[in-house]
């Protein structure tokens, strides 16, 4: 499919954040996804859910939501003390967060992963081989339905992983246009929506019996609206 021929499709928006860990071998890659004409409707959406967090809770709009902080506990969301205080109430408002990300008719996610023995640098090597195998995935399923992607990562570019992934893809025949536009997390709802959605990936897949509250949060919650029907394993 060329360039010209998905000039008047949609272009599909992957704002994308990792999970996992050298200690347990798992990388993980999850997306928040939505179209050029459904941005709108998609963002409405992640704000009215914060909205609503401030209204129950006291956690401001701008209050950067960090799966792995927010569900230990290591951050103060809210004015309320008593809310800070409460494992129930954060994990309520994480469940919550995944609940409205699912019914959202304006996006949809999809995760990656792998398990792998790698240790150190040599981790660091999988994550990079995982991330350019999704990058050729995604490319590959614009070019069916003849439309232009462009990501967005959680960071600050300075992993050249990343963009190698990007610039391995034959330019003639490219369907993710630009090398992925980075963003910081705090600046932005779609990245933080999508490092939730990688924390409950993660659990998912993981299994850690610290966490089996959290064990069947995307298949529940994000099932439905994932573009693969559930991680798939790279």
């Amino acid at each position: 499919m060329t360039q010209e021929s998905a000039s008047h499709l949609p272009v599909r928006m992957f704002y994308v954040d990792d999970s996992g860990s050298v200690n347990t071998g798992y990388v993980v890659y999850s997306w928040t996804e939505t179209t050029s004409n459904k941005w709108a409707e998609g963002l409405r959406g992640l704000l009215d859910l914060r909205k609503k967090m401030y209204a129950q809770h006291k956690i401001p709009v701008s209050f950067e939501l960090h799966a792995t902080k927010f569900a230990g506990g290591h951050q103060s969301p809210s004015t309320n003390a008593a809310f800070n205080n409460s494992t129930i109430l954060r994990r309520a408002v994480m469940e919550d967060a995944l609940r409205v990300i699912g019914a959202n008719a304006g996006l949809k996610v999809g995760t990656v992963f792998r398990k792998t023995t790698a240790l150190g640098r040599n981790y660091n090597v999988q994550r990079h081989e995982v991330y350019e195998k999704l990058i050729q995935r995604l490319d590959t399923e614009l070019d069916a339905t003849g439309q232009l992607g462009i990501v967005f990562m959680d960071g600050d570019g300075s992993d050249r992983g990343y963009l190698n992934a990007h610039r391995n893809l034959k330019l003639a025949s490219r369907n993710i246009i630009e090398d992925p536009l980075f963003q910081a997390s705090h600046r932005s709802q779609w990245i933080q929506m999508a490092d939730l959605v990688a924390w409950a990936a993660y659990q998912s897949v993981l299994q850690n019996p610290k966490k089996q509250f959290a064990w069947n949060w995307y298949k529940t919650h994000l099932g439905t609206c994932d573009v693969n029907g559930g991680p798939i394993p790279l």
